[in-house]
């Protein structure tokens, strides 16, 4: 950073994603959600540096070199459904341009005709609308230019599927069409899923284990059939996010996330946690990051 300051954008990240599974990463903006993805397909900016293994089959993807990124794990190996998906569309060609190049090149589809047709089947998947197919990225709303990127991430049927934020700017009807569409990716085959997102009913919808991060942290990681359920989730924050929901009491997180350069000893969230005590001074951690966290008996109390 400027001035020659360090900033841990994630740290001690690890988790897995099994063939024919769904994990939501989830927690608030700036948290570290994006960057690790980021991070994944070698895509972060010049200045950020990366450590440990990050393995996708026998290829460890925070060593791979950019020739092997781009020729053989972008799109490829890892599809990906960017949070910014008007930015990642070239503003002089069509959709179908994007969706017909894309199909060339990463399908064994051939001829003009199989490729226009495959390319127009391609975006029925995310339920764009056919008579948009010749209009350039400036002429979409936000939510046409999200299922334009999903069409586009899913063109490769990649073993791995990053989601980041996929559902933005979509109608609660366009939402679940597109989180079942990404759901049946996986489901179809030895694909897995990262669904990176704020939407917690598109997560319960969906997904199979969730992560939570909070300040760069990943601080629990559990099924989401017990995270959504009568229990909840273990920690502190975790419980919170779902509170905040309108249909669960819409009561807010107290306080405000820290600086990630200016991170407190010890748990990130013990200032706005009111189970907070002095052994919360020291870092938590394991599959739950807390050291007072709920069990199904506080839960039910």
């Amino acid at each position: 950073m400027p001035g020659g300051r360090r900033i841990a954008a994630v740290t001690d990240a690890r988790f897995d994603v099994a063939p024919g599974e769904c994990l939501a990463l989830i927690g608030e903006s700036g948290c570290g959600k994006s960057v690790l993805a980021s991070a994944l397909l070698g895509l972060l900016p010049a200045n950020a540096e990366t450590a440990g293994e990050a393995w996708l089959g026998d290829l460890d993807l925070l060593t791979a070199g950019e020739r092997t990124l781009a020729r053989a794990v972008r799109g490829r190996r890892i599809g990906l459904v960017p949070q910014s998906p008007a930015a990642h569309l070239t503003p002089v060609r069509t959709v179908r341009a994007h969706l017909e190049e894309t199909v060339a090149a990463l399908t064994g589809v051939r001829g003009r005709g199989a490729v226009r047709k495959a390319a127009e089947a391609c975006a029925a998947r995310t339920a764009f609308p056919a008579d948009h197919l010749d209009r350039h990225p400036h002429e979409l709303s936000g939510g046409l230019a999200q299922r334009a990127a999903t069409a586009l991430a899913l063109v490769g049927d990649a073993p791995l599927l990053l989601a980041d934020e996929p559902t933005t700017g979509l109608d609660r009807d366009l939402v679940e069409h597109t989180v079942d569409a990404l759901r049946r990716h996986v489901d179809d085959g030895d694909r897995a899923l990262l669904l990176i997102t704020h939407d917690l009913a598109a997560a319960e919808r969906i997904a199979d284990r969730v992560a939570v991060m909070y300040a760069g942290r990943i601080v629990e990681l559990t099924d989401a059939e017990a995270f959504f359920g009568a229990d909840g989730p273990r920690h502190p924050y975790s419980r919170g996010l779902l509170q905040a929901l309108p249909d669960r009491g819409f009561t807010p997180i107290p306080g405000l996330p820290p600086e990630l350069g200016d991170l407190p000893d010890g748990c990130a969230f013990a200032p706005r946690c009111d189970r907070a005590t002095g052994l919360c001074t020291a870092l938590p951690s394991g599959p739950v990051a807390c050291h007072h966290p709920y069990v199904p008996e506080d839960a039910r109390a």
